[in-house]
Order: C-alpha cells, then structure tokens, then sequence
C-alpha cells in the first residue's frame, strides 16, 4: 500500500511473491535484497520511490516515483528490467498510483477510485473497476493463478469488501467483516483465505474466500491500534498461523488449526472456531512478541517459512517453527524465529538485524 512520502528513510517497503527477495524504495533509489540471506542483489540510485514491486524473482520490476523529482510522477508506473537498466514500458495515469500488484498473468494498479486489470504479457487493459474512495490504494491479491482474486474495500463507513476473481474477470463475493472501516487486507498465498482488520484495530477476522463465510474472529488487544500488516503463512490450503504487526511496536501470531467447525489434536492443539463475531480464541493460541520494533514504527513482515517437526516424548521438543522477517520503514531488517514445543508453549528468537540502507551489494549480514 502507497502513502504519501513521510519522514521515514524508506518509502515503500514489498516481498516478492515466493517470499525469496524483497524491495524498498528510498528518497535516493530503490534496493532488492535476497531473503534467505540478506544479501543485496540489486541498488539503483535514480531518486525517490513509492512503490517498487517484484514479479517473482525475475527481472521484472514495477515502480512508481515519490514525484520530488521531476521524471518520477506518481502518476506514471514504470515497468522496468533491472539487468537491462532500461524501461520496458510506461503507463500514465490521470491520478496517482496507490498500489500496484503482479503475478504471471495480471497487473494489477489501484487509483484511489478506480482500479485497472491488466495482461501482464500485452499489456492490454482487461477490465476496469470503480471503487469505493480509497486514499490509502488497500488492496490484498493472491498470485496464484489457480486461485488469482483481487479484494478492494466496498465502503468508506463500514468495514466491507468485494472479492474478484482476475482470471475470469468477475466479482466472485462480497464480505461484511467488520463495522468500521477497513485498515488491512491479506490473502493467502492459494487465494483461499482473506484477513481483514478494521481503522479500530482491536479484532481480526478471516473469511473462507469460496463462500465468504467468517472462520476465525481474533481479539489483538481491547485498545485502538494501527495494523500495519497481516501474513498468512505459506500453505495451499488452510495455513497454521497467521502474523499481524501493529503501531503498539507488538507482533502477534495466531493458530488458525484445524479447518472451520472441526476439532483437531494435531500440532497446536484443539481449536474450536468461535460461534459468534465477538468470541475470542483461546488465549493459548495467540503469541505476542512485546517491542518487536519502536512504537509507532512502521513496518512490513510475513512469514517467510513454516517447519513441523515429528513430535516425541520430551515436553522441550520443537514441533513447529516459522521464519518471520520484518522490514522496518526506519531502515532496518530483522528476522525472527517463532518456536512452538510439544507442550504448546512458543519462544521467539532475534536471529538478525542488520541496517538496510548502508548495506552494499558486496556486503552478506
């Protein structure tokens, strides 16, 4: 999601869709760095960026400027191939871009009422959406092409949203998930399941995207926050966990278990989905990592990877464990490790941290 250029060092901040690289954008240029290392693969310094978005890991990128510089409107997205240095294309727009999103097949670019689909190979415009007033370019999108849907907010007073399948150019459902506006939307990686929070930031809900109907209702904290973001873990199906970040500097986890009105005994324990929208799980399937990042910091996080283990008989032993980077828009990465044990209980561990704006590209944290 595109704001306006704030007083942060990093403008914009995106993973790729495998979770393998991600990009920020700076007053001075834009970086990508490898996930898995946290090496830097890529730095062009050509002024400021707002949005810079990978296709995969390909040469491919998708940017927006800031537009304090002259050449670089906020109006015009550049599709750019970083081993050629050059622009492929340009596309302008009346408006200025808010967001922008990629997979194989569909671009994706959100104005702040209206929304194109495009043929990512052509370039063709496929369809185009009026929305809702949306400033802040929200938007969540599943690169699968198996389960491609674009949601967008469908209210400016209440926190409902429309989900469309980009593939066959249709509105598949619409969703009342919460009664103030929406703050944050996510989908999984399938496509399969959309979280949603509200300006208010007090719950968290997900919804079955083939029927719309809610599956878990989540209580992050009984006090107003600013969610920042929501990442499902990778899965096709229904993930294990569910990752919010917010203003209050905290990173909260979620296990979403076994599938909705079902109970289950498997590695996180037995799970019964909440009959009625202000239920709360229970406590023991919500984590909290307490200053995670400075208050108020913006930040972007996902969970870059899931390990299960064979469970035994010592009460210490690692069952599940998810690899959980985070890019702070004050210009640092860190990535943690979030454990689960036989007896259920978590611990988190700071494995790096590194400054993401004097990394160089020979530099390996």
């Amino acid at each position: 999601m595109a704001n306006q250029p704030s007083s942060y060092p990093i403008l914009c901040a995106s993973f790729n869709q495998d979770n393998s690289c991600f990009a920020i954008g700076t007053r001075e240029g834009f970086k990508i760095f490898d996930c898995n290392t946290g090496r830097l693969l890529y730095e062009r310094v050509a002024g400021a960026f707002i949005i810079v978005e990978m296709l995969f890991s390909s040469s491919l990128l998708a940017i927006v400027g800031a537009g304090e510089q002259p050449s670089l409107s906020p109006r015009r997205l550049c599709l750019f191939n970083t081993v050629t240095g050059v622009a492929l294309e340009e596309l302008n727009f009346l408006t200025s871009i808010l967001a922008v999103r990629m997979n194989k097949k569909r671009l994706i670019v959100i104005l702040q009422e209206k929304t194109f689909i495009y043929d990512i190979n052509s370039l063709k415009i496929l369809d185009t959406i009026d929305t809702v007033l949306n400033p802040k370019g929200l938007c969540a999108f599943s690169p699968s092409l198996d389960g491609s849907f674009l949601a967008l907010p469908a209210s400016t007073t209440k926190g409902s949203l429309l989900v469309y399948n980009v593939s066959d150019l249709r509105l598949h459902c619409e969703i009342d998930a919460h009664r103030s506006p929406l703050a944050v939307l996510s989908l999984s990686s399938g496509g399969t399941h959309i979280a949603t929070a509200s300006e208010q930031g007090t719950m968290i809900r997900i919804h079955l995207v083939s029927d719309a109907t809610k599956s878990y209702s989540f209580r992050r904290g009984s006090y107003s926050s600013n969610i920042f973001s929501l990442s499902f873990a990778p899965a096709t199906e229904l993930p294990d966990i569910l990752l919010a970040t917010s203003s209050s500097s905290s990173v909260h986890v979620f296990s979403l278990g076994s599938p909705p009105n079902q109970r289950s005994s498997g590695l996180l324990g037995s799970i019964k989905v909440p009959h009625t929208i202000n239920d709360a799980l229970d406590p023991a399937q919500h984590c909290i990592l307490h200053h995670a990042v400075p208050a108020g910091v913006r930040s972007k996080t996902l969970i870059r990877k899931i390990e299960k283990f064979e469970e035994t008989a010592t009460p210490e032993h690692v069952v599940l464990r998810a690899t959980i980077p985070m890019i702070t828009y004050g210009g640092y990465f860190l990535e943690y490790v979030y454990n689960v044990n036989h007896q259920n209980k978590s611990s988190w561990t700071l494995e790096r941290e590194f400054n993401l704006l004097s990394a160089e590209t020979s530099s390996l944290p």
